[in-house]
């Protein structure tokens, strides 16, 4: 019980074979306390009403959250905030992707994979930020990709690249920033999970390509990230911030 008596807040974790979903049942397990955040509000609700009980009176939580808004982001943490009266846990997983090349990236595609994957880390965290700061405490968890450390070559675009790049920047600077107030930040590096962020578009074929290339044989599952979270979110990191965690099974080595 790892996370007993925690409350924990994940963005974009109302998809039913996505790393946020399967982030927020490990977490129930370990006995936190948990508020799904999604953009899909029906979703959020219908993905929490499936979490394991705690045992606490008020388990878990949902609300309609568009990262790439403040006020949204604003509106959220106040509901997290008043069925709770705490967070010590947030977990910025929402994301999307494209795969498309880079004489194809226009405007609006730019706008839009920039704002949901790096946007939505600095709204969702200022929304939460002043709370942590109160208490002194708290645990931010970001996600990045192996994309953002390899230049892409994945399924995501150069601009997909670019944002979890920025994450990476952010969060740790975020780090730096908000380590005197007893706020710890770090970030994951997933490889190629098998979740519906593609949107259906990798076939088998290409799993098994991919495959090839990674040392252990296989490509990541949901729950391989969530272990991941989980460790980050509990006292067993207690003296990890600005660190960034690859979970690719080999696919990126490096020093």
């Amino acid at each position: 019980m790892l996370l007993k008596g925690k409350v924990a807040a994940i963005s974009g974790a109302a998809s039913a074979r996505g790393i946020g979903l399967a982030t927020a049942r490990l977490f129930a397990d370990h006995g936190a306390s948990v508020a799904i955040l999604d953009i899909d509000e029906k979703a959020a609700h219908a993905a929490a009403a499936t979490l394991p009980a705690t045992g606490q009176a008020q388990s878990h939580f949902a609300a309609g959250c568009d990262v790439t808004g403040r006020a949204s982001c604003e509106a959220a943490a106040q509901a997290v905030l008043g069925r709770f009266g705490q967070l010590d846990i947030l977990i910025n997983n929402a994301g999307i992707t494209q795969p498309v090349k880079i004489m194809e990236i226009d405007a609006a595609s730019w706008e839009r994979i920039l704002d949901v994957n790096l946007r939505g880390v600095l709204n969702l965290s200022q929304a939460f930020i002043p709370h942590f700061r109160s208490r002194r405490a708290g645990a931010i968890a970001c996600m990045s990709s192996v994309s953002a450390q390899r230049g892409g070559g994945i399924f995501g675009g150069p601009h997909y690249s670019a944002a979890k790049a920025g994450v990476l920047g952010l969060a740790k600077a975020m780090a730096r920033e908000l380590g005197p107030d007893g706020i710890r930040v770090n970030c994951v590096t997933p490889g190629l999970i098998q979740t519906d962020i593609t949107g259906g578009m990798l076939t088998d074929e290409m799993k098994v390509e991919i495959a090839k290339g990674i040392p252990l044989g296989r490509l990541g599952t949901a729950e391989d990230v969530a272990g991941i979270y989980l460790f980050l979110a509990s006292d067993l990191s207690q003296y990890v911030t600005g660190a960034v965690i690859d979970v690719n099974g080999g696919m990126l080595i490096h020093g």
